[in-house]
């Protein structure tokens, strides 16, 4: 029986489609990769209400873990700092490794900052101690 090209194809892409539903087995899986670990938090005052936050996480981590570590360190270095409010300026984000680094800068003031990524410290920080998130 001859088949036509085109009911070929149409059996070639469904065998393509089904193949690509199969979970690969190459490396390992969620539940045996190593949790994420929060490894630190560098802190810089680039003047007298702009600070550089630059932290570090391994294993299972993301960017939002990344933007939480930071927050959380804005948060707390904000109360430290005897100001009530901070705002977030920018973030960068790198991953090598299974190793991820932010590099985060926030301005800090007594008073509610203009802008929309701002942050009530108190609010932020204890959220981030109920959540288990480390600060600085």
């Amino acid at each position: 029986m001859l088949r036509s090209p085109l009911s070929t194809l149409a059996g070639v892409c469904a065998a393509a489609s089904i193949a690509g539903c199969v979970p690969e087995t190459e490396g390992p899986t969620l539940e045996q990769a190593p949790p994420a670990t929060y490894d630190g938090i560098e802190t810089r005052l680039l003047d007298d209400d702009l600070v550089n936050f630059r932290a570090q996480m391994t294993g299972v981590a993301t960017r939002a873990d990344l933007d939480a570590y930071t927050r959380c360190a804005a948060a707390q270095y904000t109360l430290i700092r005897g100001y009530t409010f901070a705002r977030h300026v920018r973030t960068s984000i790198t991953e090598e490794g299974g190793v991820w680094v932010a590099d985060a800068v926030y301005t800090i003031s007594p008073e509610l900052p203009r802008g929309l990524q701002t942050l009530e410290a108190q609010v932020v920080a204890a959220d981030c101690a109920e959540q288990g998130i480390p600060s600085v």
